[in-house]
């Protein structure tokens, strides 16, 4: 079957946006969030360089440290105040866009115009220091040298320019339609930007205060500040005094505890939230490759439907599965080893990524530090080198410093960037360098000296498998199996067994009861008829005796129940699904697993009928949202669930429409949805139809008996009223 032309007319408008929204979610989501974190940082900055003069003179042989401020003319104070003014504007409208108070095609203009404004006005002033902020002065040009607030106003300037550039991108996406006009953020990342806020806040109020305790220059304070609530304690600003002793040790707790917020929500951002984007992109990109190749060699019979009983007898087609159901399974593992791969790559991209922005920051911010010590310490490329790692690694030994202005305010810059990039190293590090070490040490062990409950030749198998990659025994690319998860797979068809004749000895009680019920009660009043007594006896012993096991009862190639105890089965399953999302690892199901759910929703993974032959690319475009349709395309509009209840047919349109490949754009394994919420939200919808099918049928039996019973009553009054006219008669 062409996959080409499937649903084209149904979905193509969604699926193309939602498309889009899976290649733009670094302007739709990461844009926004590091704007909302570095534009706080800037205004930061901004204070920093308004609150001190830009120029200072130092005299020959004279300490940096002793320099003296030259006041700034008027202008350049009221420059510097309206440039900061505007950025605050902006942070505020980012901000209240965030919380979805003042709306996007608002905020976003203002935050932009603000923003490229303040850059403009900062650029514009740094320009004045080749000529205007040096002419007039009382002493020679070469005692001439430019503060720490005049570096805060340059690094103030990038961020700005930087922060609104993003967000130009992110407005230009939303204006054209790749998503909504609105940021798609979890509420701890919509909180990112008050954290940050509130930080640096928390640091430059403290830096305020310990300077006039301690008696520092106010912009040392805030090197200082930095130092400390980075865990960094280089020692060359410490507090002398009591008092400033005294509230340091509570100024760097809480603001190290802050500072833990702040991480663990960009941690969030980064390896949560575009993770499984990233994940659906490539693997989408992945799986039309694949397909591509094995449709240019010749390979791809196994994605096609089996739609007659036996195939053709061939060599080629002896190698093939037999049915539907055996030729989805391995179609289904086809995916899987997509999925691995494609989760490994992206695992050791991130880590490559990372390392390389870590890199970068070591490696430039140690030529710039030696750029800006070198007049002052005569730093070197190797000083600079190993200051840097000292300081990412916070070790902290203080025998390499910053003395220079502008090397203690590229400090605070610097380490703001470091600390997320530090943070997010270390986090994929985990998943790749770590987790290689951690499984090898513990494999190498099952083999020796710590026996463990797996097969001993499969671990070695696996250790050369891996130690080979894959080129020998490359059938063991996955770790054996305890044994007693073997044993209870190997038991879990008796139990399915079991609970089967369970459920009808179950019925058939509960049939008996019924009927002793009906003639025990005849008399009762009807609202309390015998069949409501019986119904609720059923419901009660079908719930002690079944509800606890449907859970387990999971084979797809067993018919399901019908009526209450459908419901039951699906009102079970809901309550395993709504266990595994408590989970902090996201559950992958096996085929089995997939095709009970799929059954449950009204799917038969050994029909033919709703399935079809994946394709490299196809007429409409894949996309990953979740209310729209039921198999990742398909809806539930179109009867993508049928209950088991149901007689009426789909139209053949429908069907072709609805039909979907494992290794296809439509399969449930794509998309960035993690499969148990997938699952859930269908059997949600499943149970919910059932339910209303049941309620209308009801309704449909209780009025045709309302109908039967209007009938007699009819004729009884008839009688009635001529009795009570003979009465009457007899009376007079």
């Amino acid at each position: 079957m062409d996959d080409g032309n499937l649903g084209d007319t149904i979905q193509d408008e969604t699926e193309i946006i939602e498309e889009s929204v899976v290649r733009w979610w670094f302007a739709s989501s990461a844009f926004p969030m590091i704007a909302g974190t570095l534009g706080p940082v800037a205004s930061a900055f901004s204070i920093c360089a308004l609150v001190r003069p830009w120029r200072q003179q130092l005299k020959p042989d004279e300490d940096v440290d002793d320099a003296v401020y030259v006041t700034d003319p008027p202008w350049l104070t009221i420059i510097n105040a309206i440039q900061l003014f505007m950025a605050i504007i902006s942070n505020m409208f980012l901000l209240l866009n965030m919380a979805r108070r003042v709306r996007f095609t608002i905020a976003q203009p203002v935050t932009i115009i603000g923003w490229y404004i303040s850059a403009i006005l900062l650029i514009s002033l740094l320009a004045t220091a080749s000529g205007p902020l040096t002419d007039g002065l009382k002493f020679s040009k070469d005692e001439l040298i430019w503060s720490q607030a005049f570096y805060y106003g340059m690094w103030a300037a990038i961020l700005y320019f930087v922060d609104a550039s993003l967000m130009v991108v992110t407005f230009y996406g939303a204006w054209t339609r790749h998503y909504g006009k609105d940021f798609n953020l979890t509420p701890s990342q919509r909180t990112l930007m008050l954290q940050t806020i509130m930080f640096l806040m928390y640091l430059l109020i403290g830096a305020l205060i310990f300077s006039n305790i301690e008696g520092w220059n106010y912009l040392d304070a805030v090197y200082w500040a930095d130092v400390t609530l980075f865990t960094v304690g280089f020692g060359d600003f410490t507090a002398e005094t009591t008092l400033g002793r005294a509230l340091m040790m509570p100024y760097a707790l809480i603001g190290v505890i802050s500072l833990g917020l702040v991480i663990g929500s960009i941690r969030s951002l980064v390896l949560e939230r575009g993770k499984r984007q990233v994940d659906a992109r490539m693997e989408e990109k992945k799986r039309r490759r694949m397909v591509r190749s094995m449709t240019k060699k010749g390979d791809d019979d196994i994605l096609e439907p089996i739609r007659e009983p036996h195939r053709a007898d061939s060599e080629s087609s002896s190698k093939l599965p037999a049915t539907e159901y055996e030729r989805r399974k391995v179609e289904f593992d086809l995916m899987r080893k997509i999925q691995a791969q494609t989760s490994s790559r992206r695992r050791w991209m991130a880590m490559a990524i990372s390392t390389g922005s870590w890199l970068i920051l070591w490696l430039l911010g140690a030529f710039i530090f030696v750029k800006a010590e070198k007049p002052y310490q005569g730093w070197v490329y190797f000083d600079g080198f190993y200051f840097c790692f000292v300081s990412l690694t916070t070790i902290g030994y203080g025998d390499k410093t910053p003395k220079s202005n502008a090397g203690k305010s590229f400090f605070v810059f610097w380490s703001l960037l470091a600390l997320p990039t530090m943070t997010v190293l270390i986090s994929n590090a985990g998943d790749t360098v770590v987790k290689l070490i951690r499984d090898s040490t513990l494999r190498l062990g099952n083999v020796t000296i710590l026996p463990g409950e797996g097969n001993f030749s499969g671990d070695i198998k696996y250790i050369i498998h891996k130690a080979t990659f894959g080129r020998i025994f490359p059938d063991h690319k996955n770790p054996p199996a305890p044994q007693d998860l073997k044993k209870h797979l190997s038991t879990q068809s008796n139990t399915t067994q079991q609970i089967t004749d369970t459920i009808v000895k179950a019925e058939e009680q509960n049939h008996g009861q019924d009927a002793r019920g009906r003639s025990r009660h005849s008399n009762i009043d009807r609202d309390s008829s015998p069949r409501r007594l019986g119904n609720h006896r059923t419901n009660s012993t079908f719930t002690s005796q079944v509800r606890r096991s449907l859970s387990r009862l999971r084979d797809a190639k067993d018919e399901l129940p019908t009526g209450t105890n459908f419901h039951f089965l699906l009102i079970s399953e809901i309550q395993v699904l709504a266990g595994h999302l408590k989970d902090h690892k996201p559950h992958h199901y096996s085929f089995e697993q997939w095709a009970w759910y799929l059954k449950l929703m009204g799917e038969d993974e050994g029909n033919a009928d709703t399935h079809r032959k994946a394709q490299p690319k196809s007429g409409h475009r894949h996309h990953h949202h979740h209310h729209h349709h039921g198999h990742r395309g398909r809806s539930p509009q179109r009867g993508g669930y049928c209950s088991p209840d149901r007689n009426d047919e789909e139209s053949p349109e429908s069907e072709e429409a609805a039909a979907w490949s494992w290794v296809g754009n439509r399969s449930p394994l794509m998309g960035s949805q993690e499969e148990t919420e997938w699952i859930l939200e269908r059997l949600m919808d499943r149970l919910r139809e059932s339910l209303s099918a049941e309620g209308r049928r009801q309704l449909r039996a209780e009025t045709r008996a309302l109908g039967a019973g209007h009938h007699r009553p009819v004729n009884g009054s008839h009688h009635d009223g001529h009795n009570n006219h003979e009465d009457k008669e007899k009376a007079h």
